[in-house]
């Protein structure tokens, strides 16, 4: 009698079994994903907003009255940068003259970063940022 050959490989269920543990771990782990994405999206955009305050602060102190768009504050006319401008469009800057004078720069979330349930974010004169829980 001739000994019995040993097959190398895999068997069809083993296959199975690593595809549906793959399938769970993709299925606990995308979600966590695409929230740390957002997170990410969210503060570069705040992260913006900051930097537009700073420069309005200094505006004022400069001309007496706030700019009345980012163009201005930037000098330029393309002042938001594209990883913003993707997932919260161009924020829009609110000014009254007063008195005293006021104003709001407000980044509305768009596309993919809208979907997970963003809300607008905002940052005025005072510093006082909303949504308070995002910031």
């Amino acid at each position: 009698m001739t000994p019995k050959r040993r097959t190398l490989g895999f068997t069809l269920i083993e296959l199975m079994m690593v595809v549906v543990i793959i399938g769970i771990l993709a299925a606990v782990g995308y979600p966590s994903y695409q929230t740390y994405i957002r997170k990410g999206n969210r503060a570069t955009a705040q992260a913006f907003l900051m930097d537009a305050a700073q420069r309005q602060a200094q505006y004022f102190l400069d001309n007496r009255a706030y700019a009345p768009d980012l163009g201005t504050l930037f000098g330029t006319t393309t002042p938001v940068p594209d990883t913003v401008s993707k997932y919260y469009g161009t924020p829009v800057v609110a000014t009254t003259a007063g008195p005293p004078p006021t104003y709001i720069i407000t980044a509305t979330p768009q596309g993919t970063q809208a979907t997970g349930g963003e809300l607008a974010l905002s940052i005025d004169q005072a510093g006082s940022k909303l949504p308070a829980t995002y910031w």
